[in-house]
C-alpha cells in the first residue's frame, strides 16, 4: 500500500491550489454568477477541477504510479482545459461533446478501456458480448453519459463532489478486495483531492465548475469499465450501475422528460432531484443529507450483490426497475412543485 504521505500530498497541493488561484479566478472571469436559476451570493471562482486536477497528477508522480495511466491523464487534460474554456466563455454543445468523444477515443485506443461485455443480463441469463465497432460505440456513450451526469448533478454545494466521493470509495473497496493495489492507491489519492475540494466547496468558497465535473466523470468511468471488463475482472457491469446510480437516475430521468416535452436535454431547468427537494422547502443541507444518503445506499446494494453472487440478470433488471420507479416518481414530484 502506497504510503501515507502521497495521501497527504494530494490533499494538500488540492487545498493550496483552491486558496491561491481564488483571486486569479476572479481576474479573469473564471467565475460563477448568480442568475434566475442560481441563488449563491456573489462570484464564486470555478477552480475546482483545476486544483483538483493538479493535485492528482502531481501525487500520482510522487507515487511513481503513473505507468498504464497515461491515456487517462490525457483525456482528463484535454477536458480540463476544454471545460475552463466553457466556464469562461460558455462553449457550445457540440464543442463539449466533440471534447469528450476525443477522452473515450483516447482511453480505447491508449489505455484498451473499452466496454465490450455487458455482462449476463439476457432475460434468460445469458452474456452479451458485444463486437468491437459495437462496443467502441458504448464506450463512447458511456464516457459522456457519465461527464454529463456529474455536470448536471452539480447544481448545490457538495453534490457532484460528495456523489463521486461515494463512487470512487466504492471502487476503492472493490480494488482492495480484488487485490488490484495499484488501482487502489490512485483511487485513493482521487479521494483525497475530492475530499480536500469538498472543506471549500460546503462552505461556497469555490465552485468545480465544468473542469472539474468533466475530470471527475472521465476518471470516474476510466475505473468502472476497467473494472468491469476482462476475463479478471473485479465486479460486474451491473454493479457500475449501482455505485454510480444517482447521478445515472437523475440524469437519464431528466433527459427522456425533457426530450418528451420536445425540449433539449441540454436545456437548463429545475427539475433534477435537488432542485425538487429544495423548492419543496428543504434545505440546501438536508437536500444534500438525503441524496447522499440514498447514493450510498444504493452503491451498499450494488457491493452486496456482488459479493453475495446475486445473479447479474437479476441486479441488471433490478436497477432497470428502480429506473423506471425513479421516473414515475420524479416525473409526478415535478408536477406538484
Amino acid at each position: 500500500m502506497a504510503n501515507l504521505t502521497n495521501f497527504i500530498i494530494a490533499f494538500l497541493i488540492t487545498a493550496i491550489l483552491l486558496y491561491e488561484l481564488q483571486p486569479l479566478a476572479v481576474r479573469i472571469g473564471l467565475v460563477d454568477s448568480p442568475n434566475e436559476r442560481k441563488f449563491h451570493k456573489g462570484q464564486i471562482p470555478l477552480i475546482g477541477g483545476i486544483a483538483m486536477f493538479f493535485g492528482f497528477i502531481l501525487a500520482l508522480f510522487s507515487l511513481k504510479e503513473v505507468v498504464g495511466l497515461e491515456p487517462l491523464i490525457a483525456s482528463a487534460a484535454i477536458l480540463m482545459i476544454v471545460g475552463i474554456l466553457d466556464d469562461i466563455h460558455n462553449l457550445s454543445v457540440s464543442i463539449r461533446f466533440f471534447a469528450q468523444v476525443v477522452a473515450a477515443l483516447f482511453m480505447v485506443f491508449g489505455g484498451d478501456i473499452i466496454l465490450q461485455n455487458l455482462g449476463a443480463i439476457g432475460l434468460q441469463g445469458s452474456g452479451i458480448e458485444l463486437g468491437y465497432f459495437t462496443a467502441l460505440i458504448f464506450t463512447v456513450l458511456a464516457v459522456i453519459m457519465a461527464i454529463n451526469a456529474l455536470n448536471m448533478c452539480d447544481g448545490i454545494n457538495g453534490l457532484a463532489g460528495g456523489l463521486t466521493l461515494i463512487t470512487l470509495s466504492a471502487l476503492a473497496f472493490i480494488a482492495w478486495n480484488a487485490n488490484l493495489i495499484h488501482s487502489m492507491n490512485v483511487l485513493l489519492l482521487l479521494i483525497a483531492t475530492v475530499v480536500a475540494f469538498l472543506r471549500f466547496n460546503l462552505r461556497a468558497l469555490v465552485f468545480m465548475g465544468d473542469a472539474g465535473s468533466m475530470f471527475l466523470g472521465v476518471v470516474v468511468v476510466w475505473f468502472l469499465i476497467s473494472f468491469s471488463q476482462g476475463e479478471q475482472r473485479a465486479m460486474t457491469a451491473a454493479t457500475a450501475l449501482w455505485i454510480f446510480a444517482l447521478p445515472l437516475l437523475d440524469t437519464g430521468s431528466m433527459t427522456i422528460r425533457r426530450l418528451v416535452k420536445g425540449h433539449s436535454p441540454f436545456k437548463p431547468d429545475r427539475g433534477h432531484l435537488h432542485h425538487l427537494f429544495l423548492d419543496a422547502g428543504f434545505s440546501g443541507i438536508k437536500t444534500l443529507f438525503i441524496i447522499l444518503s440514498l447514493a450510498v445506499s444504493l452503491a451498499v446494494v450494488g457491493i452486496f450483490g456482488l459479493y453475495f453472487d446475486v445473479a447479474e440478470v437479476i441486479m441488471f433488471w433490478g436497477f432497470i426497475s428502480l429506473f423506471f420507479v425513479y421516473f414515475c416518481l420524479v416525473s409526478w414530484m415535478n408536477k406538484l412543485v
